[in-house]
């Protein structure tokens, strides 16, 4: 049975309308297919597809995102790599089956595979925790990735998760050091690693596996540092207002390539991911493919140097520093807040505010 969002009714009558018309013995007084009525029908459905889809806003995209048909990180690591080996606990406390880790081969080649997993069905679900990590997770993939990078394997992430899981436990164990230590360890490696973000991106629970030198989604996925009804309860007190918390987050592939926080979007079959796979397995193949043949001529200080410089370019051409071409330190040897602090207009004006501030509290 199909799971159709709320906006999707009219494609919703034509599939079933089409469907009937495929089996005309469910209609009284029907004995045969009417094909020309079914070929309408779907260019019909087709043209709505892309009437709708083409014209998607932030909260529809989110709703798209989170479709519970839509294609999981299990999906993928059974149809695009051979030899899965799953690896699984942090040596420390248990394991985590929020996230499925392990080597495999992509195209003959041995690549650490990590996916955050949410689950297919109600008892998947539960059993995933809704693809919201633990510390154990993360600590099972720091334990990982640092043994990838011991013997240079490319590692390969499928990000998909509302956050990091809120649970008393899970602070309880260190949730937030377990976060950090996640990025600190992706900003270490000097192997190449690439990050899907194939659903959901949300908060420190996917920036902490996203933190890599390319960073891909996919056209109707969403990678925002809160959810839309959390930002809307914060900002309005309202969490019916995500529509407009969606818009106000730029969290759309689109809105994310122009602020170039990622950089690359992998379109997606007409109507999403979940309408049809096996075009959706290709183009990510495709992707993955490139993007692995273009680190192959770097050396691991340049993979390392590409990756800390990528993130220390975000947000920075509207900014003070005049130059990005080398950001490999943070420390900014001239720029122009300096220049505007050396003007003698400035000194004089700030002299003069200290005085009368000085004289204020004098009199207070």
């Amino acid at each position: 049975m199909k799971n159709y969002l709320n906006f999707e009714n009219e494609i919703k009558n034509l599939e079933n309308e089409i469907e009937k018309l495929k089996d005309p013995y469910n209609q009284e007084g029907l004995s045969e297919v009417d094909t020309q009525k079914i070929s309408s029908t779907q260019a019909e459905l087709d043209e709505k597809l892309k009437d709708i889809y083409s014209n998607l806003d932030p909260w529809q995209t989110t709703m798209v995102a989170r479709h519970e048909d839509r294609p999981k990180s299990k999906f993928f690591i059974d149809n695009l790599f051979e030899d899965f080996i799953p690896l699984s606990g942090d040596r420390h406390y248990g394991e985590d089956k929020s996230v499925l880790t392990g080597f495999a081969k992509f195209k003959g080649n041995s690549v650490l595979v990590i996916g955050q997993e949410k689950g297919d069905n109600l008892d998947s679900r539960i059993e995933r925790n809704f693809g919201m990590m633990r510390p154990e997770g993360y600590r099972k993939t720091i334990r990982l990735m640092n043994l990838a990078n011991k013997f240079n394997i490319p590692i390969i992430s499928f990000i998909d998760t509302p956050g990091a899981y809120p649970g008393v436990g899970a602070e309880e164990r260190g949730q937030a050091e377990a976060i950090a230590k996640s990025i600190e360890c992706c900003m270490e490696l000097k192997v190449p690693t690439i990050a899907i973000i194939i659903g959901e991106g949300g908060s420190g629970g996917a920036i902490a596996l996203a933190s890599s030198n390319k960073v891909i989604m996919f056209e109707n996925a969403i990678y925002s540092v809160i959810s839309p009804e959390g930002c809307a309860t914060i900002l309005w007190r309202d969490p019916k207002k995500m529509l407009d918390a969606a818009k106000a987050m730029k969290l759309s592939a689109k809105d994310l390539l122009k602020l170039k926080v990622i950089d690359e979007i992998i379109s997606e079959p007409l109507g999403g991911a979940h309408r049809d796979r096996d075009t959706m397995l290709e183009n990510l193949k495709t992707s993955i493919t490139q993007n692995l043949d273009y680190f192959k001529n770097l050396s691991p200080e340049e993979i390392a140097n590409e990756r800390k410089n990528k993130f220390l370019k975000i947000g920075r051409n509207d900014g003070f520093i005049s130059t990005t071409e080398d950001l490999s330190s943070l420390t900014v040897k001239k720029n122009q807040f300096e220049n505007i602090l050396k003007s003698k207009k400035i000194q004089i004006g700030i002299g003069i505010s200290v005085i009368l501030l000085g004289l204020i509290f004098l009199l207070i």
